[in-house]
């Protein structure tokens, strides 16, 4: 088993063992939705049969449980109509909003048992000895889906936004003009180059080679390199993104030819992986984070992404001063999620979330969808 990508979070300070962090967890075990239940999320165990929390070696797995329901819009739409109908010829008058209304909950609760559900897990890889959370989502809003009931589940969590000296845009940017891999790494065929300007142009190569010559002339107009197709030590391939996410994260053949070749039970075979997994990327993270200039050490509150209150976030009922700049963020990059909000403020967790929560309520994005995704609603103004 082998995570396709790397969300990043910093674990300062982790003392939990694994028996604790199960019995926290357990508090927000999944349960399967009921009949008249559209969605449901909690904790599984990673391994069939086993716990909430597998460790291996003082490693340890946990996964996210996401159900939901299928019931098409339009099939509610459809049959509300035809039931409206039938009322209406039946009572000499068309139904009211209140009617329709309630039609349209019967029509629902009638249609939930009938509806095929679907599950999708997330899981998470905690390292205690080096302080790493990897969540395996390519997406921050599945990412913030995980961490928010990692915080629902254990008390006082202290995360730190991971960030390093030298911005991963202006690395890969540099690498590319220079034509020059960091030690440990190669620079391999995919990348995207984009421009900061009102149009965004961007450049794709996929699966082709990266000429010095072309790739300066993109530079040199002025696009920033935006995600770089890399391979570490000949291990494990992966595509860094300026967000400092690892993508498309591949173990090579080199590795494979490891951990093959022994008889292994399923559960053996499981563990080994899981270790295997683990010891690699925590290389590769370490070298990785040498290659971006090192870790930038927090200096101040908002960088802490915990369960306890952002040292500088406003008194329940003040207007937080970053409200408007939030929604600029979110407007531009028209979409909203708390890691976006976070990342581009350099605020703690909680903060973040409570801005999006202004911005619920003032109807300029919508609420989180059972996936964990919002919509902007209200877009920038021209």
């Amino acid at each position: 088993m082998w995570f396709r990508n790397l969300t990043l979070y910093r674990l300062p300070d982790f003392n939990l063992s694994a028996e604790e962090l199960d019995q926290a967890l357990a508090q927000q075990a999944y349960i399967p939705c009921t009949d008249l239940e559209l969605s449901s999320q909690g904790w599984i165990p990673p391994r069939d049969g086993g716990s909430l929390v597998h460790s291996v070696n003082g490693q340890m797995l946990i996964t996210l449980c996401i159900e939901r329901k299928l019931l098409p819009a339009a099939v509610i739409k459809e049959t509300t109509q035809a039931r409206a109908a039938e009322i209406e010829e039946q009572q000499g008058y068309k139904p009211g909003r209140k009617q329709l209304r309630e039609i349209k909950q019967a029509v629902t609760d009638e249609l939930l048992p009938k509806a095929f559900s679907i599950r999708s897990k997330i899981s998470a890889w905690i390292d205690p000895a080096n302080g790493w959370l990897a969540i395996d989502a390519s997406s921050s809003a599945k990412a913030d889906t995980l961490i928010g009931y990692l915080f629902k589940s254990v008390d006082k969590l202290e995360l730190v936004a991971l960030r390093v000296n030298q911005a991963p845009v202006a690395a890969m940017t540099e690498w590319l003009a220079t034509d020059t891999a960091p030690a440990s790494f190669t620079i391999d065929q995919d990348a995207e180059l984009r421009a900061t300007g009102e149009g965004r142009a961007t450049v794709r190569y996929v699966q082709h080679t990266l000429e010095p010559a072309d790739v300066s002339r993109h530079i040199a107009a002025g696009k920033r390199c935006t995600q770089l197709a890399m391979t570490w030590n000949d291990r494990i391939s992966f595509v860094l993104t300026d967000g400092l996410t690892l993508k498309r994260v591949a173990a090579l053949d080199v590795i494979k030819e490891t951990s093959a070749g022994t008889e292994q039970t399923a559960d053996e075979a499981f563990d080994g992986d899981f270790l295997l997994m683990a010891g690699e990327l925590a290389r590769l993270l370490s070298d990785l984070l040498d290659a971006l200039g090192g870790e930038h050490a927090p200096e101040a509150p908002d960088d802490l992404v915990s369960a306890a209150e952002d040292a500088e976030s406003p008194a329940a009922g003040d207007v937080d001063p970053l409200y408007p700049q939030a929604v600029e963020v979110v407007q531009k990059a028209k979409r909203a999620s708390i890691s976006l909000v976070q990342r581009h403020l350099r605020i703690g967790y909680n903060r973040a979330a409570r801005l999006l929560e202004l911005m619920e309520s003032g109807r300029i994005v919508s609420a989180m969808a059972s996936d964990g995704c919002r919509k902007v609603l209200a877009e920038m103004p021209a």
